[in-house]
């Protein structure tokens, strides 16, 4: 028998990387439409910014000040006490910007975060009222 022979025959290697490259080439191409069709694509983009705010209490009244962070688009944030709520004035929200005053009757004021297109929210800040 010639062992030789053996090593040199490669003739099955090329159908065989052929296959693996199509099915590789089927899968990746199924995921990406997928996560197309399922929308999946969209909810990466609307993560929550990151922003950090001080609330300043007086006399029945609450303004929150953004201290740090990201810069915000003013009409995706509210501050609220879950009977009242405020809208941020500015078109962008950034560092040292503040709300209007807002006349609070709950328990905790929180400033939230919706997104552009109102599908998700979060809270960005939440603190007790005295």
């Amino acid at each position: 028998m010639d062992f030789n022979a053996l090593f040199d025959d490669d003739r099955a290697v090329s159908p065989v990387i052929g296959v693996i490259l199509m099915v590789a080439i089927t899968v990746i191409l199924a995921a990406v439409i997928g996560s197309f069709v399922l929308g999946l694509g969209n909810s990466v983009q609307q993560t929550a910014p990151s922003a950090n705010f001080q609330f300043d209490f007086e006399s029945g009244n609450v303004t929150a000040t953004h201290t740090g962070g990201d810069s915000i688009p003013g009409d995706q944030l509210n501050i609220t006490d879950g009977t009242n709520s405020e809208a941020f004035p500015q078109t962008s929200v950034t560092a040292g910007d503040t709300s209007d005053k807002l006349t609070y009757t709950g328990d905790t004021v929180r400033v939230i975060w919706t997104s552009e297109n109102g599908d998700t929210s979060q809270t960005l800040a939440e603190e007790s009222t005295p």
